[in-house]
């Protein structure tokens, strides 16, 4: 015990403050802090392990959290559904990790604030949030194991966000949705895009959505499949029943 708070005493003022937020957050006492601080340092930061030369940065932990994640997820889908076959538990599962939830559920934990980073915050991509949630994922497994990770996943994800019944309704591409529709339809369609940068300093890109010639929806964002699939989303909503009913 004593041997315990010898440890606490050590951390800084910084790391100490950190160690409470983190432990608030997960919801149970972090062991090594180290793995948390990995989490949350953008490899813009450029810190190197000492002894073997490898980035200290969230990229490897959000690999491990995105397969502890899926796994997790996986495990509770196969108990809570047990007539769901493999497609529709694929599928399911799918729904929950979506880089548009997950990115949600980083953003209601407004994990961005422990980030440390080189550049502007303003220059992060929306994907940040949803990166970051893995990350802490994989630092929960690789601190505490797979059962407080699995108690973490039950408690930030599958009790307040998962309610299967919804989840099967749930649209996660509109894109597939919109040509799925017109291949079965004989419709032809097509994505015109092009570079819209604009006086932005991200780059942008338009799409310009034709069906069967005729100019039906636009779209613009940050990469090409988001402007497709914002293009996709407001033909959906202009051709909702058809669509609905197909």
């Amino acid at each position: 015990m004593n041997f315990i708070r010898k440890i606490i005493k050590t951390r800084s003022k910084e790391d100490e403050v950190f160690y409470t937020d983190i432990k608030k957050i997960i919801g149970f006492t972090p062991k090594n802090i180290s793995y948390y601080k990995k989490a949350f340092t953008h490899r813009s930061i450029k810190e190197f392990d000492e002894e073997t030369g490898n980035p200290l940065n969230y990229e490897r932990l959000e690999f491990l959290g995105d397969a502890m994640l899926s796994a997790v997820i996986a495990a509770y889908l196969f108990n809570e559904v047990p007539s769901g076959d493999e497609g529709y538990l694929t599928q399911m599962r799918s729904k929950i990790v979506s880089r548009e939830h997950l990115n949600e559920l980083g953003r209601d934990l407004d994990l961005l604030r422990f980030v440390k980073s080189n550049i502007a915050r303003s220059k992060f991509g929306e994907n940040i949030h949803g990166n970051i949630f893995e990350a802490l994922v994989g630092a929960i497994y690789l601190d505490r194991g797979y059962k407080f990770c699995n108690k973490f996943i039950d408690k930030r994800v599958i009790a307040p966000y998962v309610d299967v019944p919804k989840l099967e309704g749930k649209i996660t591409s509109y894109k597939s949705l919109f040509i799925e529709w017109c291949q079965k339809q004989k419709k032809e369609f097509l994505f015109d895009v092009y570079d819209d940068t604009g006086n932005d300093t991200i780059k942008h890109f338009s799409v310009k959505l034709f069906l069967d010639g005729n100019l039906i929806a636009k779209g613009r964002a940050t990469s090409k499949k988001k402007a497709e699939e914002t293009a996709s989303k407001r033909a959906y909503f202009a051709f909702q029943k058809k669509l609905s009913n197909n």
